[in-house]
């Protein structure tokens, strides 16, 4: 059945024209309404608030991220909607970062750092912090306040944070810092950010690489068995890491070890309750809690877009055509929706045969921290409804204006 056209988007069928502000709260709130619209007419479109192509098939988005004739690495310098080739004097600290950071380059310098950084992200290595995230999760539900809490700053924030810390062997008390700067460091990423955002951004990236450089000296002189020691060791093809890519890389670690996890804990909490019984019942064998986790990824993804530029003139797909250094967005919400990939795309079902969501990626930037982040969700939610099996929306939550980094404002919850 064809979805109707929310009110507060336009669509423009023959030349693949949509207007829509990320910020509008009714699309924010449930940008699945216009997902649904969307696939019934088109899954790529000129989205004009963005000023790019933006593709939200399934089957385009996954082959699309694996495409390597499109990039992270802007090929030509010309301005884009991040504000590449614009002056960017003021953010000489927030691009010192980017420009060594893993995720924004291609091979041969972004494989090189993979595969150092990579050792420690490897599924059996991260089987081993099972024990300590079970025990975390613990510790964090025993401190809740009687009858009702946020979940988000007392169990979905703080769980994958120490993780992280305490992996790269950084304070775990600096925590909340390291959330500060992580916050004002992404917000680079959003729709019609200002030179306040920029500014900000910039002066919490100089911080953090400030804080880092300190750790990186420290374990140069007294090294340990945690992941900064091992990254100053690490050698390929006898290259060890620059110490701007090492703080580059644990920036990147540090932020991206969280951020996603903290607005997919939200999501999956916030779903599984949605479906009314006993959450339990999800989680009734390991092969079930994976499962389970699996849906809440492709249900509600805690990332909705991630762009790329070309590379050379490619027809992306049927009828689109895109320069070399022209951006697209590649809508993995909306591809975790498709009809045409997923059987009844709408509906909340673990153990689906056709689970095959894009919410970590593909291709060569895969998220490195994939099977930490799936250990985590697996753990985490296991663990706080059994601990809290009455658990219940003291509220209605509501998501943040941040429609790139899909999660919640908060999550006020009884028990």
């Amino acid at each position: 059945m064809t979805k109707s056209m929310p009110p507060y988007l336009s669509f423009d069928s023959a030349a693949r024209r949509l207007r829509l502000d990320p910020h509008e709260p009714a699309f924010f709130q449930n940008p699945y309404d216009a997902y649904a619209f969307l696939h019934g007419r088109s899954n790529a479109f000129f989205w004009e608030e963005f000023g790019f192509w933006c593709f939200g098939g399934f089957d385009d988005v996954n082959r699309l991220l694996r495409d390597r004739r499109f990039g992270r690495q802007n090929p030509a310098g010309i301005p884009d909607s991040r504000g590449i080739g614009e002056d960017r004097s003021h953010l000489a600290a927030f691009d010192g970062i980017e420009v060594n950071s893993m995720l924004e380059l291609e091979p041969p310098v972004h494989t090189r750092l993979r595969t150092l950084v990579n050792r420690a992200f490897v599924s059996r290595q991260v089987e081993r912090l099972r024990p300590r995230v079970e025990a975390l999760a613990n510790e964090l539900i025993d401190r809740f306040e009687p009858g009702q809490v946020d979940l988000l700053p007392s169990f979905a924030a703080p769980l994958p944070i120490t993780i992280i810390a305490e992996m790269l062997g950084v304070p775990v008390e600096m925590g909340p810092q390291l959330l500060d700067w992580s916050h004002q460091m992404v917000a680079m990423y959003m729709h019609g950010r200002t030179r306040e955002t920029e500014e900000t951004a910039n002066r919490a990236a100089h911080d953090f690489s400030d804080f880092l450089r300190g750790y990186v000296a420290e374990r140069r002189k007294k090294p340990g068995d945690d992941l900064l020691s091992l990254l100053i060791a690490a050698q390929q093809d006898g290259q060890k890491l620059s110490e701007d890519e090492l703080v580059s890389s644990a920036i990147l670690l540090l932020n991206a070890g969280h951020e996603a996890t903290v607005h997919q804990t939200g999501n999956a909490v916030r779903t599984l309750l949605a479906q009314g019984g006993d959450p339990g019942r999800f989680f009734t064998s390991p092969e079930a809690t994976a499962a389970t986790v699996e849906e809440c990824l492709r249900f509600d993804a805690p990332l909705h877009m991630f762009t790329r530029y070309a590379y050379h003139e490619i027809e992306a797909t049927s009828g689109v055509i895109v320069q070399p250094g022209e951006t697209i967005g590649l809508l993995l919400g909306m591809a975790n929706h498709d009809p045409l990939a997923f059987a009844e795309s709408e509906v909340f079902r673990p153990g689906r045969a056709d689970q095959k969501n894009v919410s970590f990626g593909a291709g060569i930037h895969f998220c490195i921290g994939a099977p930490l982040a799936r250990l985590e969700l697996q753990v985490s939610l296991k663990t706080l409804f059994e601990r809290q099996p009455q658990l219940h929306l003291a509220e209605e939550p509501r998501f943040r204006d941040t429609y790139h980094f899909h999660g919640l404002e908060r999550l006020a919850v009884g028990f």
